[in-house]
């Protein structure tokens, strides 16, 4: 299926604050969801749509969060087409929700092709692929092993680990210091080895797009703060904010 326009979003950290920001956040989002179903945009999301996610596939428990984004989303993978979702840090640990509510799910990266232009999309805290040269850190790499996950759903109750997972992402969304130069060092690093056009990625929170001499890298800042995301159309893809009262995307400056 052939789409004229396609939208690039990140870093939603849905539950991550207050019930009141929360429900905006909510409501802003599936207000885009209806926009893009409407509009017929193809949806790309870029990691931490959640703030934290772990499904215990063995008790049958399914973290209660965003369920009328997933609604949305469902609907729009149902009657659109299914969402590209590459999950981040904070929302890897799904065991099959996910799919089941329709999304095309990626743990890793993509690389599409979008009017003959080479996009390369990451939630950017690395990728397991010796050729793209971007390892995760080794916290990184713990916190997606196998065993590790085994290991803390049999020590901890679905409420438990889901309770622990919250506080260390409250505690490490705290020690961000939001520096763009690591990923526009990483992007200007991959664009030296790869045929690639655009790097779009989400995860150090600082809305940009950052021009090298092989490609344009873009970093999708935030959905719960700035609301930014990166659209393709016939002008190009460009860096823009939603405004969720007119429905409009609003070049981001």
């Amino acid at each position: 299926m052939s789409f004229e326009q396609h939208l690039f979003i990140s870093d939603v950290h849905l539950g991550a604050f207050s019930a009141n920001t929360n429900k905006q956040i909510e409501e802003d989002l599936i207000a885009l969801i209806k926009h893009c179903k409407r509009e017929r945009i193809e949806i790309n999301i870029l990691g931490d749509l959640f703030d934290y996610w772990m499904e215990y596939p063995e008790k049958g428990f399914v973290p209660d969060l965003g369920r009328k984004v997933l609604d949305a989303f469902e609907d729009y993978n149902r009657t659109v087409t299914p969402a590209l979702f590459i999950t981040g840090n904070h929302d890897n640990w799904t065991f099959g929700h996910f799919k089941d509510r329709g999304f095309d799910l990626e743990s890793n990266f993509r690389l599409k092709e979008i009017a003959e232009k080479r996009v390369l999309l990451m939630h950017g805290d690395g990728v397991a692929a010796a050729k793209i040269d971007f390892p995760r850190a080794a916290f990184h790499k713990l916190l997606r092993n196998d065993t590790f996950v085994r290991t803390y759903q049999k020590m901890l109750s679905p409420e438990l680990g889901l309770a622990t997972m919250k506080a260390f992402s409250s505690f490490t969304r705290r020690k961000d210091n939001h520096n763009p130069e690591p990923l526009n060092r990483q992007a200007k690093k991959i664009f030296s080895k790869h045929n690639l056009d655009y790097i779009i990625s989400g995860h150090d929170h600082v809305p940009r797009m950052e021009t090298f001499s092989r490609g344009c890298y873009i970093n999708l800042g935030t959905f719960f703060n700035h609301r930014t995301m990166a659209l393709y159309n016939n002008t190009g893809l460009s860096l823009v904010t939603w405004e969720a009262a007119s429905k409009n995307f609003i070049p981001f400056e």
